[in-house]
């Protein structure tokens, strides 16, 4: 892998135009959930969480993947502590930090506003979205960091910026999903 402007510049231009088209039909699908997030305010205020949290733990999970892979730690095997471990702790800090961003989007929206979901609701509803985007994030991250091994491309390059926006998309599509088989 050799570094240069135009090495990135090829590598990157074509995956930015897929991962922006996926955006910006992500975007799309949201605005049509519009009247029932205007209906619940608490789920409008989810939303920027949802989408902020799940691009963080994407990319924190692939950079620690991507500098595995360059220092020559990571195996793709189950018995790899860099691999398993990192995955593991992704889904334990998404158990942890999901229902206390339910508990904490309860609590502002009971300051600012009237909720009209209940905490059990809204903790149910982030909780559920934590465990499948962590599951989901574990799982793309895990192929584009491989498929960037087999494509011999620099995983700094593909792998974060890929999985953090695939998690963004995700992270809105199971919030999405959450909100209407709880609500």
């Amino acid at each position: 892998m050799t570094w240069s402007m135009r090495s990135i510049t090829k590598t990157m231009l074509p995956v930015l135009a897929v991962l922006t088209s996926i955006e910006i039909a992500m975007g799309l699908v949201l605005s049509s959930f519009e009247s029932t997030l205007f209906q619940y305010p608490s789920l409008l205020v989810l939303v920027p969480v949802i989408i902020g949290t799940a691009g963080s733990l994407g990319s924190t999970l692939s950079a620690r993947l991507s500098t595995a892979f360059h220092l020559g730690l990571l195996e793709f095997k189950f018995s790899n502590y860099h691999l398993t471990g990192n995955i593991l702790s992704t889904m334990a800090l998404s158990v942890t930090i999901f229902p206390l961003i339910g508990v904490v989007t309860w609590v502002v929206s009971t300051i600012v506003f009237e909720p009209l979901l209940g905490l059990f609701q809204i903790v149910l509803i982030t909780t559920f979205s934590g465990i499948l985007i962590s599951i989901f994030t574990a799982l793309i991250a895990l192929i584009t960091t491989y498929s960037s091994y087999l494509l011999s491309l620099d995983p700094d390059d593909v792998v974060i910026p890929t999985v953090t926006n695939l998690c963004d998309v995700f992270g809105i599509f199971v919030l999405l999903t959450a909100i209407f088989f709880f609500i």
